[in-house]
């Protein structure tokens, strides 16, 4: 092996065996699903993306809440983002404060068809009325399963949690 060959493998070596390991903490009182939802609300708007065939779809979303101890989204199901989530339920979103601070999603978006959950989304989200009901056709709601959300910041060690 060539002098500066072995530098190259050994500097490499040094940085991956440097790089932060994600610690991943349990959300066992829901403390983690709390933080996550409320990081998110905070910054107002995130981008979620799914897959369209071999190509990555992102868009802008605003809705977030809670809903039975779950993570929840709301969207129109005449939209190209449903058809996704139906076809390839793995989702990832990211949401950034303007601060430096971030989070990234990963999840599994699982639809709720039910009155209930449709209508505590439009009713946290009144804004929504005009264009959703809950009793219509169009109106989607999905809670997230197997979270794991990524927090990052500049300069900071990244935290993983698990809910």
């Amino acid at each position: 092996m060539r002098k500066d060959s072995a530098k190259g493998v050994l500097f490499f070596l040094t940085a991956f065996l440097a790089l932060p390991a994600f610690a991943a903490e349990q959300d066992k009182n829901g403390d983690g699903l709390r933080e996550v939802h409320d990081f998110i609300k905070g910054c107002g708007h995130y981008f979620l993306a799914t897959v369209e065939g071999d190509q990555p779809r992102v868009r802008p979303f605003g809705t977030v809440a809670i809903f039975e101890g779950r993570l929840y989204l709301q969207t129109g199901r005449k939209k190209d983002v449903s058809r996704q989530m139906a076809i390839q339920p793995k989702i990832e979103l990211c949401a950034y404060d303007g601060k430096g601070n971030w989070v990234r999603v990963q999840a599994v978006a699982v639809n709720d068809d039910r009155r209930e959950a449709k209508q505590f989304m439009l009713d946290a989200y009144p804004e929504l009325k005009g264009m959703y009901s809950a009793d219509d056709d169009n109106t989607q709601v999905l809670y997230l399963k197997d979270v794991k959300a990524r927090f990052h910041s500049f300069g900071g060690e990244p935290r993983l949690l698990e809910f």
